[in-house]
């Protein structure tokens, strides 16, 4: 017996991508908290906060067999639960080394989320005939600033962070079995391979250059989401509510344009677009690494928001569309290093933090904003594609 709404296949897409994104940012608000509760400095965080990274790149390059045995909609449906209580879980931690054991799972149940969401997207988007990728990575942006917005409240409040997470949890229950309840997978690509996904999802050129175009738009968004709420503590002296803003405007403004990136793509050009997001991005880096005063770390926080929105679904689109193997494999290469890059970099930028200043955890994306500048042309739709055999 199946519950929830009967929505139509693109409204569940987005519902995932909300759910997903609603219930991984609900620790990230509560970082400082964290922090000072461990006693610890940012570069240790840093490093327990690579667990989830490693769980995720384990699962990206292991679970496919897993998941196309078990079924995209049974593993959907534990694995957004599940991660919402491997967070509380790992929230119990009272030292690093502990936060990084128990964030090795919640990263295992990431990669699995990752792969299933993003194809679906890819798949539906063929099915009706237009972009979604872009709106449906805006859900994801929503929910992160939801519960950004609500993980600040609820740290005015002195809500322990653990209690805070653990009450998320039959919240997130709840919210998957209405909106997922009735989730069912949409077809293949007609035309699409079916060949068996290996265990490493070998990267093609072309890949490597789709990872160079979104890497800085990955680590700053990452680094936002990570670093922004300490930054606002120790270089303003932010309470507990301003800090956790912080995140929330990194992923308010993400959102608000991914809903409009997809009707840009299709009026301008994917190269246009991504160089345009690129310059904004960069100067966003560049305002909040010289901020003066705290609306001017806000808006640069915002910028970084805008920039790095469209460029991951731009280059996971690319990806998917690619010919020369099954769209599963061109997604999971893509997501291996972008993705990866998204949960190693930001936490390896505390040691930055730690010994260079805070503001240099932004600064250091500005060589790589040039990079994706220098090969967003990869993104130019091609006029024919040869098939070849991996």
């Amino acid at each position: 017996m199946k519950f929830g709404l009967d929505l139509p296949p693109q409204f569940r897409v987005f519902g995932a991508f909300f759910i997903y994104s609603f219930c991984m940012g609900s620790m990230f608000p509560r970082l400082p908290e964290i922090q000072q509760a461990m006693g610890v400095g940012e570069g240790q965080l840093g490093l327990a906060l690579i667990g989830s990274a490693v769980g995720t790149l384990i699962s990206l390059t292991f679970a496919g067999r897993f998941i196309e045995a078990i079924g995209y909609r049974r593993v959907l449906l534990v694995a957004i639960p599940l991660l919402s209580a491997l967070y509380a879980v790992a929230l119990l931690a009272q030292n690093p080394l502990a936060f990084f054991l128990l964030l090795v799972p919640v990263g295992l149940t990431i990669g699995c989320i990752e792969v299933i969401i993003n194809i679906e997207a890819d798949r539906v988007e063929h099915a009706i005939g237009r972009r979604i990728m872009s709106r449906a990575h805006a859900f994801w942006s929503l929910g992160f600033f939801s519960t950004g917005i609500l993980g600040s409240f609820i740290a005015r409040t002195g809500l322990p962070p653990q209690i805070h997470l653990m009450l998320m949890v039959p919240l997130i229950l709840v919210a998957t079995l209405v909106l997922l309840g009735r989730f069912e997978p949409a077809a293949h690509r007609i035309g699409s391979s079916t060949d068996e996904t290996p265990h490493f999802a070998r990267p093609t050129r072309t890949i490597m250059m789709l990872v160079a175009v979104c890497l800085s738009a990955m680590l700053m968004e990452g680094a936002g989401i990570d670093w922004s709420a300490i930054y606002m503590r120790n270089v303003f002296g932010a309470e507990p509510f301003w800090a956790g803003l912080a995140v929330a405007t990194v992923a308010g403004s993400q959102a608000f344009a991914r809903f409009f990136a997809d009707g840009f793509v299709d009026r301008y050009s994917p190269v246009l677009v991504a160089r345009s997001l690129l310059t904004i991005l960069g100067l966003g880096v560049v305002l909040v690494f010289f901020a003066p005063f705290a609306w001017s770390a806000y808006l640069g926080f915002a910028m970084i928001g805008v920039g790095s929105s469209a460029l991951f679904p731009l280059a996971m689109s690319a990806a998917a569309q690619q010919t020369d193997r099954p769209a599963a494999i061109n997604v999971a290469a893509l997501a291996q290093f972008s993705f990866t890059a998204f949960l190693l970099g930001p936490p390896l930028l505390g040691y930055v933090a730690e010994h260079f200043g805070i503001q240099w955890t932004f600064g250091i994306g500005l060589p790589l904003v040039i990079l994706g500048i220098a090969t967003a042309q990869v993104l130019a739709p091609r006029r024919s594609a040869k098939v070849v055999t991996p």
